[in-house]
């Protein structure tokens, strides 16, 4: 039951079995005047069929917010976080975790427009979306109240769930009455799927668990080679097409998926504190990531590179446990940021039966110089006996303890 009075709440709706029953508890419980809103992500789904469902749930028109925010998405959210190369326990490139600031940005927004005390959603009471939803909604608006069901209410099972729904005349889909094989979430970064089929991690996921890659062996025989311009770090163009930051990234999905690239089996550690066993679909953002570590390699100085490197695995945790809005990672946005203003320059990459590899960059900011690589005699500004002494400066401390240890 209600602790706290609420008026009216914005919550967080797919137009699924879940929120759908959420809807309808939160009018139920708290007597609470409901706004909805349905972000199209670019999980592939249709989403207008939501606003049917929040009208026969007795939802106001004018309450049911459904946008497109795919370009803010990519542009505001992914991009930046691929500025940094990021990557979480140095596989996962955080595809759920990125999506959930944009909605909690957006539910804060809409919570003010039209006058709701309180935001809610559907995320559980042991995985990680819940801490990143309400971290994102405190840090955006510290006094509102946040109603999470599923930490509240005292359905004990999935049947007592369609009990309810068939209850209050909540649409049920006939593959929603038995055990589901797994969960799905997804937008247009990526598709996560886990539980069930997928809960022990000895077992090979099946084949069908995976939606948006072929698998590596039915690629083509033939590689794809493809080019992406970029300019301060975001990918502007495919083979020379100038595309939006959204367009690219569909474009890079569906090479991705028709050369198999991009396939995860992760287990992770959550921020709450278990091990989770996860299939992760990420075609185009792997193709995105080889790509820009190949423009950053002939435009990033060596220490701006290795700093960078140190610096990503404090900003992965940052977006994985939900601190998207936190003062450190927009310090750490801040100096990534400043690393990419030359970070432009095309990158030629070929695609293979699930591998990307980098063949080929070219940059006006390049500071690869080949007179100074080269094995050949020439105009060059590097005196091959310098590095004698430069050794040997470096060898001192060596030198010191080995003689200390050879008196010993």
């Amino acid at each position: 039951m209600a602790q706290k009075p609420v008026k009216k709440v914005v919550l967080a709706y797919s137009g699924g079995l879940d929120t759908s029953i959420i809807l309808k508890w939160l009018q139920t419980e708290y007597g609470a005047e409901v706004v909805t809103f349905t972000a199209d992500l670019g999980q592939g789904e249709e989403i207008e069929p939501a606003r049917a469902k929040a009208l026969a749930a007795g939802v106001k028109p004018e309450n049911i917010f459904i946008e497109d925010v795919r370009e803010e998405f990519v542009r505001d959210f992914v991009f930046p976080m691929f500025r940094a190369n990021t990557v979480y326990e140095g596989q996962y490139l955080l595809g759920t975790s990125i999506a959930r600031p944009l909605i909690a940005k957006r539910q804060i927004e809409i919570a003010r427009q039209v006058g709701a005390d309180a935001v809610s959603h559907g995320a559980t009471g042991k995985g990680n979306d819940q801490v990143r939803f309400e971290l994102g909604y405190y840090g955006l608006e510290p006094d509102i109240t946040v109603i999470a069901p599923w930490r509240e209410w005292d359905f004990k099972s999935r049947e007592a769930l369609l009990e309810f729904a068939e209850k209050h005349q909540i649409q049920i889909t006939k593959d929603k009455r038995g055990e589901a094989p797994f969960s799905v979430d997804a937008n247009l970064l990526h598709s996560s799927s886990e539980g069930k089929v997928l809960e022990d991690p000895a077992v090979e996921a099946p084949e069908f668990v995976h939606m948006r890659t072929i698998a590596p062996e039915d690629a083509p025989d033939q590689p794809t080679i493809i080019t992406i311009d970029f300019e301060k770090g975001d990918p502007v163009a495919i083979d020379g097409v100038a595309m939006s930051p959204a367009t690219l990234l569909t474009k890079l999905n569906e090479l991705g998926r028709d050369n198999g690239v991009g396939r995860l089996d992760l287990v992770e550690n959550r921020f709450v504190g278990m091990k989770s066993r996860g299939v992760y679909e990420t075609p185009g953002g792997t193709i995105l990531l080889a790509a820009h570590r190949g423009i950053e390699s002939i435009t990033l100085d060596r220490g701006a590179m290795h700093l960078k490197d140190e610096l990503m695995p404090k900003y992965a945790s940052l977006v994985y446990n939900g601190f998207w809005f936190s003062p450190e990672r927009e310090m750490l946005q801040a100096a990534i940021d400043y690393s990419q203003s030359k970070v432009s320059g095309q990158v030629r990459v070929k695609l293979y039966k699930g591998n990307v590899t980098v063949i080929g960059r070219t940059s006006p900011y390049s500071l690869y110089d080949q007179d100074l690589v080269t094995f050949e005699e020439g105009k060059v500004a590097y005196d091959h006996r310098d590095a004698g002494g430069f050794i040997k400066l470096n060898a001192l401390r060596l030198r010191v303890l080995a003689k200390r240890d050879q008196r010993g």
